[in-house]
């Protein structure tokens, strides 16, 4: 071995077989010749579709709706999704609603919104953005946030109103076949095995969802706290219009009425609604619900 780690014949130990190797691999000439004729080009990605560009009219916010509903702007009738929908109003910021589902969304969930032009400021905003960049655009400013109340009973809806609304929604039988396999499940396809597998889909993921807070999904229990919740929330508004004796609805106020709007919509279908006698106990949260209806 010479000094330089080359051996007696003078090659590299081991190039021998990488040059072996390299020939294996070779592209043979003829097809060869073809690519170099034809070179492979990568093309960028694609755009949004055109009925997702930034409109010249606006902003838009892409939530589960239906089409006819997004011409009027009329609530989503998912919760999530409303709750953006009812906060952007409430703030006074202009936009249009666009039908929409998870796939098209660049974080896989609703909503998110295309800002007005300029291009340059187009790119897509995801809900956990949108307060930040609704308090931008407006210069408002969320008392609520510096309240740790705020955290305190954002979590009543998070989980205990959350947690009933999924079984409602998924899980008892009727529930399921009039309202959320006709809101998610038919629109997406008209094959009978897709819609099958997409409704099995969505019933497991509820209840995957339930089962991680306790060993098994206790109806009873879950309307009742979901009732305690309700009346929570009762007391914290009180004789006031909004909650935290504000002025004019904000992001909590949103996020309430995501759940008493629609608890309360007999748009919706509902066959058995339970959750509504427990809301409807309460006569507060009802007018705070037909107070926020009329910004839509």
């Amino acid at each position: 071995m010479t000094p330089e780690g080359r051996d007696n014949s003078g090659q590299v130990p081991g190039s021998v077989n990488l040059s072996r190797a390299r020939d294996y691999f070779a592209v043979p000439a003829p097809i060869k010749r073809i690519f170099d004729r034809f070179p492979l080009v990568t093309y960028p990605s694609n755009d949004l579709p055109l009925r997702g560009a930034p409109s010249r009219n606006g902003n838009r916010l892409f939530v589960f709706t239906n089409a006819a509903d997004a011409k009027q702007n009329k609530p989503s009738f998912n919760p999530q999704c409303l709750k953006w929908q009812a906060y952007l109003r409430f703030v006074g910021i202009e936009f249009d609603i666009v039908s929409s589902n998870n796939h098209a969304s660049p974080t896989g969930a609703l909503p998110f919104l295309l800002p007005a032009l300029p291009t340059s400021n187009s790119t897509p905003i995801p809900s956990t953005k949108l307060q930040k960049w609704a308090i931008e655009q407006v210069h408002c400013e969320e008392e609520q946030q510096l309240n740790l109340r705020f955290d305190v009973y954002a979590s009543l809806l998070d989980h205990r109103i959350r947690n009933a609304w999924l079984y409602a929604l998924y899980l008892d039988t009727e529930n399921f076949t009039s309202v959320a396999r006709r809101l998610y499940v038919d629109p997406s396809t008209s094959n009978s095995v897709v819609r099958a597998a997409l409704a099995s889909q969505l019933q497991q993921a509820a209840r995957e969802e339930l089962l991680k807070s306790t060993q098994y999904i206790d109806v009873s229990a879950l309307e009742a706290e979901a009732g305690d919740a309700f009346e929570a929330l009762s007391t914290l508004l009180g004789d006031d219009k909004y909650f935290f004796g504000r002025s004019k609805p904000g992001l909590f106020d949103a996020s309430v009425f995501a759940y008493t709007h629609l608890i309360l919509d007999e748009g919706m279908g509902w066959k058995q609604n339970r959750l509504a006698d427990y809301l409807r106990k309460h006569k507060n949260l009802v007018q705070h619900r037909e107070r926020l209806l009329k910004y839509f």
